[in-house]
């Protein structure tokens, strides 16, 4: 049985850019399709799709290569069910220098680290990617 499903999700995502694949998917569920949009937005997946009916649904990505080399390069897991981390409107750091992203989940829904501090809005980092 799977305990942490967005763990799950990301860590599917890196190797299927690890592997070169053009697409990865993984169980849906309404938190990771609204986590696939946002990477979609902020420009790490091409297109989010979601396939199947009643029990068998799945979320359906397509991934962002540049030059060959997929945009994912890592990602890391930072508030887990067993540990939670929860951050001030004024604790959000960027990520690498401006170079990743880090995603929040805030009462204002999901958000990135620039529009957290933008929102003044704090809440939980799910994780980092870059």
């Amino acid at each position: 049985m799977l305990t942490d499903s967005i763990s799950d999700m990301i860590i599917r995502l890196k190797n299927a850019g690890m592997a070169k694949r053009p697409t990865a998917s993984f169980p849906a569920s309404n938190l990771k399709l609204a986590i696939a949009e946002k990477l979609k937005q902020v420009g790490y997946l091409k297109s989010v799709s979601k396939r199947g009916k009643k029990v068998q649904k799945t979320i359906e990505v397509e991934l962002f290569y540049q030059n060959g080399k997929p945009k994912i390069e890592d990602v890391l897991r930072v508030s887990r069910p067993s540990q939670r981390l929860y951050h001030r409107a004024t604790q959000i750091r960027s990520v690498r220098q401006g170079h990743g992203v880090g995603i929040y989940s805030t009462p204002q829904g999901l958000l990135t680290d620039k529009e957290a501090r933008m929102a003044k809005v704090g809440g939980e980092l799910l994780f980092k990617i870059w």
